[in-house]
């Protein structure tokens, strides 16, 4: 059980991870550029609706059943909120302060560094949150479907096997470890975010 829990976290932390390493620095890019966003937004249209179930076919063909096919997976499901909320994040920005910040003489690399990154990072965190749910599902979605190790191939085991309250008492795993996560994510980002608004309207 406590192996399965095991491979089923691994594939989420690598998802996830990826997934941050990637999305971050590709929305602050886009997103402060117009003409990078103008040139990259039908392609990035046409690959976000894509879902990630659909892909399961060319992970096997590429990865294999192994863990590379769920970490593929959990990246491209996990990549796109997070693509998504850094762009928009960085693009929100009040015009004001970066035409202040133009007005005392500082580059673009200093504007992008000092006023667009900080004034994402609310719109990061709640990517993060979001795209750890997404990185969860796709993982487990992978071990019931291509047989990869983990808390998902433990419940389709369960379900060929006919105990059926052994599969119950795993799906019920899965969620409250989906819960216990979201918990995990909301903490930091309220602690990370304590001086943003958003996060001092909260209850304690």
């Amino acid at each position: 059980f406590w192996s399965a829990v095991a491979n089923t976290l691994q594939g989420w932390a690598l998802g996830l991870g990826l997934a941050i390493l990637l999305a971050v620095p590709a929305g602050i890019l886009v997103g402060s550029s117009r003409l990078a966003y103008r040139a990259l937004r039908v392609p990035i249209e046409f690959l976000r609706p894509i879902p990630s179930v659909a892909l399961i076919p060319l992970a096997v063909l590429v990865y294999g059943t192994g863990l590379e096919s769920k970490v593929f997976l959990a990246v491209f499901a996990s990549f796109w909120p997070l693509f998504v909320q850094t762009l928009y994040g960085v693009q929100d920005v009040d015009p004001v302060v970066t035409d202040t910040a133009r007005s005392f003489g500082l580059g673009r690399f200093e504007r992008i560094w000092r006023i667009r990154v900080p004034g994402a990072v609310p719109y990061i965190a709640t990517g993060v949150r979001i795209s750890s749910a997404a990185a969860l599902l796709l993982a487990v979605t992978a071990e019931i479907v291509i047989g990869s190790a983990g808390l998902g191939r433990e419940i389709n085991i369960a379900r060929q096997g006919g105990a059926v309250e052994l599969m119950y008492a795993l799906i019920i795993t899965t969620g409250l470890l989906g819960w216990l996560l979201n918990i995990l994510a909301t903490r930091g980002e309220r602690r990370d975010l304590h001086w943003h608004a958003s996060q001092r309207e909260l209850p304690a």
